[in-house]
């Protein structure tokens, strides 16, 4: 019954989404263990870990286009969800290494160590089991986004002061863990990672592992984010975005409906720092940096707002040429990004998959035209031709 249900809710891309998903995290980490090195088909483990990188900002593009593509919610503040995520797998990562530190500490880490700590703070308690670490990854993000947005939508904040506010957070955040008397690694953050659940972070199988984990965790995002915006709930969302105090007037709780997207939103980001965290070694408070979660937008306009295939796209898109021309051309990367966001907001404003949708819907209504012509010249009366989907 509920995979019928699942299914029902799920639509024909998502669905595809899904199945290429669970094949690239086959394939991947195949490719890299079975396949010799210099062999054709082999995929070196530096670029696991990079796609590995990827695939996480996936997932927090995903997050961030629930709330923004769906229920009309411009967040400027998803950065802290993902950095709160990868702190919480950060401090688990530390609590495993233990001796093996350059102070040879078991309990203390080596920056409480040189800072002179004599115990262990109080909210570090429980991140030496895994299950612990994983359940804040969850909750911290989660509780910090209905907390937020309790106050924030039943006080009726919306557009840009909304955005601003989300933009606040995280700043203030940023301010706030670069404390060194806050007990979580001040501006250098946690790192010198050892193991996670007992495998060495850097070995190759565990890279794989970790990659195969981020292509099924963003499955799971695109699974749980179809089903939401394709069931009756979704369908309020976007009567939310697209015109709220109608909505409102005909007795929905938009305050509950936003709220529920945000929390569900920032659960996602969350998961998306934890397994940023352990491929890339470090967590410091730059992931909470505002202009973070503004590039963060930027896939989300460039892959296409409101649909599931976008944000993904757009993220691995983006960030696959931050990669290429942040070494080719340094000096000008930045230019280009904000030369594609300009560009993306006048020509393009339903982004690359939309576009795509544009073009696809042209052709068949050419191909109407040309029937009909074609009809016309025969004699034959046309049949009227249906809309094409959206």
């Amino acid at each position: 019954m509920i995979t019928q249900l699942l299914l029902r809710a799920l639509d024909r891309k998502a669905i595809w989404i899904i199945l290429a998903l669970m094949v690239i995290a086959v394939a991947v980490p195949a490719a890299n263990l079975l396949v010799p090195v210099g062999q054709p088909g082999h995929v070196p483990t530096y670029l696991v870990t990079l796609f590995g990188k990827y695939l996480t900002y996936a997932m927090l593009a995903l997050a961030l286009d629930l709330v923004w593509g769906y229920c009309g919610i411009l967040s400027l503040g998803h950065s802290a969800f993902f950095a709160l995520g990868g702190y919480a797998m950060g401090m688990y990562l530390m609590r495993q290494i233990g001796d093996r530190g350059v102070y040879a500490n078991p309990v203390l880490p080596d920056f409480m160590v040189f800072l002179n700590y004599k115990e262990l703070p109080w909210f570090w308690h429980g991140f030496d089991m895994f299950w612990f670490a994983a359940l804040m990854v969850v909750l911290v993000p989660g509780l910090l986004a209905f907390g937020f947005g309790w106050f924030a939508f039943r006080s009726r904040v919306t557009g840009v002061y909304l955005s601003i506010i989300t933009q606040a957070m995280t700043f203030a955040l940023l301010l706030a863990f670069f404390r060194n008397d806050l007990g979580l690694g001040g501006n250098n953050g946690l790192t010198d990672f050892k193991d996670i659940l007992g495998l060495n972070v850097q070995a190759a199988g565990t890279r794989a592992a970790l990659f195969a984990a981020s292509a099924i965790a963003l499955a799971l995002s695109v699974l749980v984010s179809s089903t939401i915006v394709n069931s009756k709930l979704g369908k309020v969302m976007v009567a939310v975005r697209d015109a709220e105090g109608r909505t409102r007037f005909l007795g929905y709780r938009v305050e509950n409906v936003k709220l529920f997207a945000f929390v569900v939103s920032a659960v996602i980001a969350g998961i998306a720092g934890a397994l940023y965290v352990p491929q890339v070694g470090i967590i410091n408070p730059g992931e909470f940096a505002p202009e973070n979660s503004i590039e963060a937008v930027i896939w989300v306009a460039v892959g296409g707002r409101g649909t599931i295939l976008g944000p993904i796209v757009g993220a691995i898109l983006v960030n696959a040429g931050k990669s290429y021309f942040t070494g080719a051309l340094p000096e000008y990367w930045l230019f280009a990004l904000g030369g594609l966001f300009i560009v993306v907001t006048l020509f393009l404003p339903k982004g690359i998959v939309g576009l795509v949708g544009q073009i696809r819907a042209g052709r068949v209504k050419l191909n109407s035209i040309a029937l009909d012509r074609q009809s016309a010249e025969a004699g034959v009366e046309p049949k009227p031709s249906p809309e094409p989907a959206e």
